[in-house]
Formats: structure tokens, sequence, C-alpha cells
């Protein structure tokens, strides 16, 4: 067994990597094996100057800087598994870094959109089904795989608390508003699950991701919304529309299941976009004017 594959055996078995996180390494770590097979070395035998050299080839090649910094962050995972496994005395990707790529802002609803996004009407089994899962997503800010996860025992209607496994098998759990409970509550009724049956169930199973991502697109034309809505806009809007309100950037974090607080800290810049939004607009000193100075004064 390969250096590669002994490592990505422990991501899949010591880590319970997902399917999807799994096969991102796996052609990161094929990239750097196939550049490095014409050279003659074997990928545990590259230096740091082997890799700069890899990154800037890659680079040239046509890669952006976001795939270069997820490109190099596999190597590094695998030089610190190798290195703590004594396979390697020091680890040639510890000092190098990527192109800094820019930083993209998400995409969120506003809160007038959100509302009316989830306030559908619900017609029949379908409609039960789809405005709980709008209720959820929006309610609770849950990723897409989370939702699609779900069975009845993990929710606490009690409580009004989800309990949820998230990324690198963390659990949380993140509370549902009332109007959440209600529609869940209706739609169980409707669905007549029991305790381990997924919540959204599907032809085999839980939902499928890519069957939830079509319907809250439908549903958002349905609405009248006629942006490119998707689950996780869902969760952008979930987590920028509580900053703005409570400014609690770590019970932001806790709720999102963030392990680092800077993939929390976007929001703080979607919260100032919004406020130097309302200034604009309110502020009769404000600078960035549509009229031209002199007019309709």
């Amino acid at each position: 067994m390969s250096a590669v594959q002994a490592f990505l055996q422990h991501l899949q078995v010591e880590r319970r990597m997902s399917a999807h996180t799994l096969d991102a390494y796996r052609r990161d770590l094929d990239a750097l094996s196939v550049w490095a097979g014409p050279r003659g070395v074997a990928v545990e035998a590259l230096d740091a100057d082997a890799l700069r050299q890899f990154v800037a080839d890659e680079h040239r090649r046509g890669l952006s800087a976001k795939s270069l910094q997820r490109r190099l962050s596999a190597c590094r995972s695998f030089y610190a598994w190798l290195l703590k496994h004594g396979r390697i005395e020091a680890s040639p990707a510890a000092t190098l870094k990527a192109p800094r790529a820019p930083r993209r802002l998400p995409q969120v609803l506003d809160a007038d959109e959100a509302v009316q996004l989830v306030e559908l009407e619900p017609e029949g089994e379908l409609g039960r089904r789809d405005r709980a899962l709008l209720e959820l997503f929006y309610s609770s800010g849950l990723r897409l795989s989370e939702v699609c996860a779900l069975t009845w025992r993990d929710l606490d209607f009690a409580s009004g608390l989800v309990n949820v496994m998230g990324k690198g098998n963390r659990q949380r759990r993140v509370p549902f508003g009332k109007p959440a409970r209600e529609a869940l509550l209706a739609w169980r009724s409707e669905s007549g699950g029991g305790a381990a049956t997924p919540v959204f169930p599907g032809r085999n199973g839980p939902i499928s991701q890519r069957a939830v991502q079509i319907r809250i697109r439908q549903l958002a034309q349905r609405q009248g919304l006629f942006k490119h809505v998707h689950p996780h806009m869902l969760r952008h809007s979930f987590a920028s529309h509580i900053l703005e309100s409570s400014g609690d950037l770590r019970g932001v974090q806790e709720l999102l299941g963030h392990a680092d607080i800077a993939t929390t800290q976007i929001y703080t810049h979607l919260d100032f976009q919004h406020l130097a939004k309302v200034y604009d607009a309110a502020h009769p000193r404000a600078k960035r004017r549509k009229d031209p100075p002199g007019k309709g004064e």
C-alpha cells in the first residue's frame, strides 16, 4: 500500500471523513503523485522546493488560488500524518503558502425575502413536507447534509432542539423556532414516521441532497424570489440575521458548528456591508450620493 493510500484509509477509517471530503483529498494527492511520477521521486520524498515547484506548475496550468489553497492544505495534512508516524523527518509543506484568493461574500436573503420564502402555503402532503423543510433550514442554519441525515429521534420537540452530527463527527444541539416546530409536527402527523425514520425520506432512505437543492430552487421561484436560492443561502441568511440582531459571533460559531471562528467571521463583513447601505440611505452627511453636488439642494 502506498503512503497516499494509507493516508486516505486513515481519513476514512479513523477520521471517518465524508465521501465528498475524502474524494477531494484523493484528487489533490493524485495530482501530486502524477506531478512527481515523471520526476522519479515518491511523494513522501519530495522536499519543500519540489512542492513549491508543484504549486507554481499547477498555478501556470490555470488552477485558481482557491483550488491551490485546497491542494496545498491536503499536502500539509498528508505530510503532517507522515511526520507523526515517523515516515519523514520534517514536513516539506509546513512553510509553504498558496496565492491568496479574493474573498467572496456569501449571498443572503434579507429578512423579508426569507419570510416570503418559508411562509409557503402547505397544500397536501408534499406541501407540508416543503414547509417543514424550509422552516427547519432557516430556523436552525443546518447544513444540507445535516438536514438530509436527520431522523425523527434527532428532534426534541419539548425543548425545541435538534441533535446534529456535523463535520468531523462533531455533535451539537441547535435550537429551532416555533414555526419550524409546528411545521415539523404537521409533517410528522402526515408522514407517520417512526423514531428511526428519516425526517425527509426519499425513494430509498433519506432524501438526496440533489433533490433538496432542486426543490428549494423551484419553491423560491414559486414564491416570487428569482435569485439563485439554494440550501446554503438559507444557512448564510440564518447566520447573517442572527449576527445582525445579536452581535454574538461566538454564539453564531456554535450554532453553525464551525471548528474555527475565522470561518464565522465572514458574516461580520456581511453585517458591515448591511450597515454601510443603511448609512448611505439614511445619514444626511453620507458621502456616496447619486446626485452630483448642487443638484436638488
